[in-house]
């Protein structure tokens, strides 16, 4: 392709995204990434360069960060037993610590370290952090499984509250957030928060335009063995009828929690995209197609542009 014809490409592209410019300048989107995002030097910083031009067009960014895969890997090294229920964490003591040194430490460090080689003004933080989120430890609760009983989930904390105060003074001072999971009771009790819980909180909390989640998957599945199977936009009803049917992994169970407390806590739009399509974050934000599936209170709000995209991609 000559040079004219790649400026050209390039011109049109920016033409096509002034409109979302001009509509989410100012807004806030909440991006959760989990840990596999980070498993290398290249899908981190692919991640952070898409956050960074998101900030530049005047998109206000908090990116909450997971650490599943390093901390069972650091764990497994550590020879440290990790157990899931229902695809949530079983966080004893000894998890706790891995936990601690994989999300505090090596995740939002290695995060940060990209923004500052870019010049993204990114600032690191947990929800212990100015007390940013307030909770408690979660009590045992009744297991639905084959044995039956209950399960004692550890450290694991469950949300009592968010002080957007705390993130408001950080985006208005033009930074952007890199938010760690972990929090704390009111004494000091570490706690392992879900990080697709703690997003939702947040985004709630900042009653924010956006909440995008991004995962390994490639959105929502209609049946989560088929990758091809994917659901272009659905609503809460559609949600839990999947669920109900058995159709979301144990992996999309608590992010199917999150999405449905963010759209009714007023988060108009939910997004679920795959770290592993290129540009998938700006794709989704930036054009009507997108890359993953859409989630919102009831589908008869979607724009005729954006049915019109879904409708073309099945």
């Amino acid at each position: 392709m000559s040079a004219r014809g790649e400026r050209s490409i390039a011109v049109t592209a920016l033409k096509a995204a002034v409109p979302y410019i001009r509509m989410f300048k100012r807004k806030v989107f909440v991006i959760k990434a989990g840990g596999a995002v980070f498993g290398d030097e290249e899908s981190t910083r692919a991640l952070v360069e898409q956050l960074g031009i998101l900030h530049e067009v005047g998109i206000h960014v908090v990116l909450v960060h997971g650490g599943g895969p390093q901390s069972t890997e650091l764990a497994t090294a550590l020879d440290v037993p990790s157990l899931f229920v229902e695809g949530r964490r079983v966080t004893d003591e000894r998890s706790l610590q891995v936990a601690t040194m994989v999300l505090n430490g090596i995740i939002n460090t290695r995060v940060l370290a990209i923004c500052r080689d870019i010049g993204l003004p990114g600032i690191g933080m947990s929800g212990v952090d100015a007390g940013l989120i307030k909770a408690h430890r979660r009590p045992p609760v009744a297991f639905a499984g084959a044995d039956g009983g209950t399960v004692d989930y550890g450290f694991v904390g469950d949300i009592d509250g968010v002080d957007s105060g705390v993130l408001r003074r950080q985006l208005d001072a033009g930074f952007l957030p890199i938010i760690s999971p972990l929090s704390a009771d009111e004494d000091g009790v570490l706690l392992n928060i879900n990080a697709d819980t703690v997003a939702a909180a947040i985004a709630v909390a900042l009653q924010a335009e956006k909440l995008i989640l991004v995962t390994g998957a490639p959105g929502i599945l209609e049946d989560h063995k088929d990758p091809t199977s994917l659901v272009s936009y659905l609503d809460l009803a559609d949600l839990e009828r999947m669920r109900a049917e058995g159709r979301l992994d144990a992996g999309m169970k608590p992010k199917a929690d999150a999405i449905k407390f963010a759209v009714r806590g007023g988060v108009p739009r939910v997004h679920v995209i795959s770290w592993q399509v290129p540009d998938s974050l700006l794709l989704e934000v930036f054009t009507n197609e997108g890359t993953g599936t859409l989630v919102v209170q009831d589908t008869g709000t979607l724009t005729p542009e954006e049915q019109a995209a879904a409708e073309d991609d099945a």
